[in-house]
């Protein structure tokens, strides 16, 4: 079976990675799918949020890394994959995610989407929460892989 775990992951979290260590526990393969939206503005270009991806899987076998832009059914179809992986936080993220399950599978009735809900101790956690700490030089060691803590901030303070 191979699933497909989309997100923007700009940049990748302590969340993003536990979802994906949990996620691979089921699936034969696991596609991390960056998301490629240029109507958002985005600290890191896709191929850098890739190449974090590439790096802070590169233990894990069972997972590869893409990127897609246009409708995740369709890029699923690519792939050959008929499982997405979402990842939950809050009750508001079940609200839109639900929506976004119920849209997939009318698009195409062979996907299937499960959701995984994150542990308590990424509850909090954010990308967006880990830029705007960043902004402030904040400490986001906890947040974030030890790989891209001086990257982030390195990122922020360019653009700032």
């Amino acid at each position: 079976m191979k699933a497909i775990y989309p997100g923007s992951f700009d940049p990748t979290t302590n969340g993003h990675l536990d979802i994906i260590k949990r996620a691979v526990k089921f699936c034969d393969e696991l596609v991390v799918a960056v998301l490629d939206n240029n109507r958002k503005e985005s600290l890191f270009t896709v191929e850098e949020r890739m190449e974090h991806l590439i790096v802070l899987t590169k233990d894990m076998p069972k997972v590869s890394i893409a990127s897609f832009s246009g409708l995740l059914v369709d890029f699923a179809k690519k792939e050959n994959a008929n499982i997405i992986i979402r990842g939950l936080r809050a009750l508001t993220d079940f609200e839109y995610e639900f929506q976004m399950a119920l849209t997939n599978r009318k698009l195409n009735e062979q996907i299937e989407t499960v959701f995984i809900p994150t542990s308590l101790d990424q509850l909090y956690v954010s990308s967006s929460v880990v830029k705007e700490i960043s902004q402030f030089s904040g400490d986001i060691s906890k947040l974030v892989p030890s790989q891209l803590e001086e990257v982030i901030h390195r990122k922020i303070k360019r653009r700032s």
